[in-house]
């Protein structure tokens, strides 16, 4: 099966963008990782991303952060493509054929924070994939449901919760953040 197919498969819309206020709270983590680290700058990765997404733009206004995006429709496949310099992955990856998404993240041996529905936990994979590469799983839960935007229009009736599934990047394996609505 071609990345393509993968990434976007007929009959479902997996081009959801992720709001501001959802971006927001992974930016306390990504400081406190950069301190932890002792690092002064971050070279942030985001593979599912173009230039109007709230994760470049957000980060393109931290002058410690240089943000690299990519996206399958300029051509840089996330199942072939690799920048040559990045630190940690931070994007909103399709939802459909995630354990493809997390199996290639987990490859890289690198920090990453992906945001997924919090439904894959009823799936075995989920845990399995993590176990497999022997790394551990780590979820940053929200108070509320994330509203995505869809075809410049903020879904109100979101019927699932979702969170950043993360792996080498927050200081303890769950955390909880409340998110504000703007």
């Amino acid at each position: 099966m071609s990345s393509k197919k993968l990434l976007y498969p007929k009959g479902n819309n997996d081009e959801c963008y992720t709001p501001e206020y959802a971006i927001e709270p992974i930016i306390k983590y990504i400081n406190l990782f950069m301190e932890q680290n002792k690092k002064k700058h971050l070279t942030i990765w985001c593979p599912f991303d173009t230039t109007e997404s709230f994760f470049v733009k957000k980060f393109s206004q931290l002058n410690y952060i240089t943000c690299i995006h990519s996206h399958i429709k300029d051509g840089q496949d996330f199942f072939i493509y690799e920048p040559q310099k990045w630190d940690i992955i931070i994007s909103n990856p399709p939802f459909t054929n995630k354990r493809k998404f997390f199996e290639r993240a987990l490859s890289f041996k690198k920090p990453f924070a992906l945001i997924m529905a919090n439904t894959w936990l009823n799936d075995k994979y989920s845990k399995f994939v993590f176990k497999e590469a022997n790394r551990e799983m780590q979820l940053l839960f929200f108070d509320k449901r994330i509203h995505f935007i869809q075809n410049k229009t903020v879904s109100k009736n979101t019927t699932f919760s979702s969170s950043y599934f993360c792996c080498d990047f927050l200081p303890k394996q769950i955390i909880i953040e409340e998110i504000s609505y703007k």
